[in-house]
C-alpha cells in the first residue's frame, strides 16, 4: 500500500509541475492514465484486503465455535460415564 501511495504522490507532483511548466499534451494524457491505473490498483487491493479480513473473521469464529463444541462434547462424555 505504501508503494501505491508513493506512486500516487509522485504522479501528483508530476501533475503539479506540469500545470506550472506546461510540458505538453502527451504528458497530460500519460499522467491521467497512470492516475487512473494506480487508483484502480488501489481499489482492487483495498477490496481484496477487506474481503480477506471478512474471511479471516469467519475462520476465527469457526475456530471458537469448534472449541466450544469440543468442550461441550467432553462435558457430555464425562456426564455419561457411570461411576
Amino acid at each position: 500500500m505504501l508503494v501505491w501511495c508513493g506512486v500516487l504522490f509522485f504522479l501528483g507532483i508530476a501533475a503539479f509541475t506540469d500545470s506550472l511548466f506546461t510540458f505538453g499534451e502527451i504528458f497530460r494524457r500519460v499522467n491521467s492514465v497512470l492516475f487512473m491505473l494506480v487508483s484502480l490498483g488501489l481499489l482492487i487491493r483495498v477490496s481484496t484486503k477487506k474481503r480477506m479480513r471478512v474471511i479471516e473473521g469467519y475462520v476465527e469464529r469457526i475456530a471458537v465455535l469448534e472449541k466450544r463444541l469440543e468442550e461441550l462434547t467432553r462435558k457430555e462424555r464425562k456426564a455419561e460415564v457411570p461411576h
